[in-house]
Order: C-alpha cells, then structure tokens, then sequence
C-alpha cells in the first residue's frame, strides 16, 4: 500500500536558502512521499518567494501591512494552513513569534531553524546577526544549528538536532553564519524525515 504523501507548508520571511534545500531534498527523494503545498510569506519581495515559484509551489503573503493586527494576521495563516490540509509546518527563516492557537492546533508539527546550540542563545532577541555577533562577542569557540519543535516559549520546544560547527578566532558574524547556515541546511532533510517518522505523519 503506497504511503500517504506528507503536506507541508513552509513560512518563510527572507531569502530562503532552508526552503530551496528542502525543494531539492524533496524533488531527490531524499525526503520521500512529501510535498510542499504551500509557501507563507510575512515579505512580499522575500527571495523566498522566487524560489517557489520557480518550482511551481504556490504562496501566499501575509503581512503586517495586509493584516495590521497581529491576531488577524494568525487567523489567516491558520486558514491557509487548513485549507491545505498541512500536515507539518517548517519555519525556514520566518520572523514572527506563532500565537498559542497556531502552535495548539499543529502541536508537535511545527518545527524551526535557530542559529545556535539551543538551550544557548535562544530567545527573544537572539535571532538572524545577532545571535552570531552575540556568540562571537562571548568568545565561544564553537557554534551551530539546531531545529526543534515550536512550543508555546521562544526557542524553548524539544530538540530535534543539532550539529557543531568551530567559531574561529578571525571570525565575524557574516563568516560564521555562512558556516552555520551551511549545517542547518545538512540538518534539514534530517530534521523533517526524524519528524515524520516520530509523528507517524
């Protein structure tokens, strides 16, 4: 009997670099029987954006512009969610903290991408530069990705995986998110088939 094909939509605010590589890991069978059914913008220009249409993913935007209140805003994701009939959600880079009613209704089937060895440098303010300016200005001599479930605290949902990478002497924060940004994409495919297995999706 041939396996359901997984449905996921992925939320994205910028360039897109973790949807284009789950594009790829999806289109190479190396994340089997799923598909992404949709793409959620908060950024009308997000490179993002580019990227799926390029392979014929359809998107939608949601902005503050669109939707000023913020409650609004999430009531509409929730639809789009819905209406695709999304089985797992995958923040790839989206900058906007999911309300309680967004993370009840796909409890354990949304997961995020953060720049850094959660539990360290997590939280409100460690997010995109900051985090690496951060981690550099501590003198750690070692970084990295991790991705996680989405639970009702920031950056506070069970691991998923991790992977290290070495913060140099004669880093800075661009040459080491390029470094870090490299693990999360290996991490990734990982990440999403650990998931749908773990949740029987």
């Amino acid at each position: 009997m041939k396996k359901k094909q997984v449905r996921i939509s992925v939320l994205v605010s910028g360039n897109g670099s973790n949807l284009q590589v789950l594009i790829d890991a999806i289109e190479n069978g190396i994340v089997p029987n799923a598909k992404i059914v949709q793409v959620i913008s908060s950024n009308a220009s997000a490179y993002a954006v580019e990227r799926a249409q390029n392979h014929d993913i359809p998107v939608n935007i949601i902005t503050k512009h669109d939707y000023a209140d913020i409650r609004d805003r999430m009531d509409a994701i929730l639809e789009m969610l819905q209406l695709e009939n999304t089985d797992l959600v995958v923040l790839a880079g989206y900058l906007s903290i999911l309300p309680q009613k967004v993370i009840k209704a796909y409890e354990n089937r949304i997961i995020n991408i953060h720049p850094a060895l959660l539990p360290k440098y997590g939280g409100k303010e460690c997010y995109g530069m900051k985090v690496h300016e951060r981690i550099i200005e501590a003198g750690e001599t070692e970084s990295g990705a991790t991705i996680h479930y989405v639970d009702e605290g920031i950056d506070t949902g069970k691991i998923i995986v991790q992977g290290v990478v070495p913060v140099r002497p004669s880093d800075t924060a661009e040459l080491l998110k390029e470094r870090v940004l490299k693990k999360e994409h290996e991490l990734l495919p990982i990440a999403v088939n650990q998931v749908i297995k773990e949740q029987m999706l």
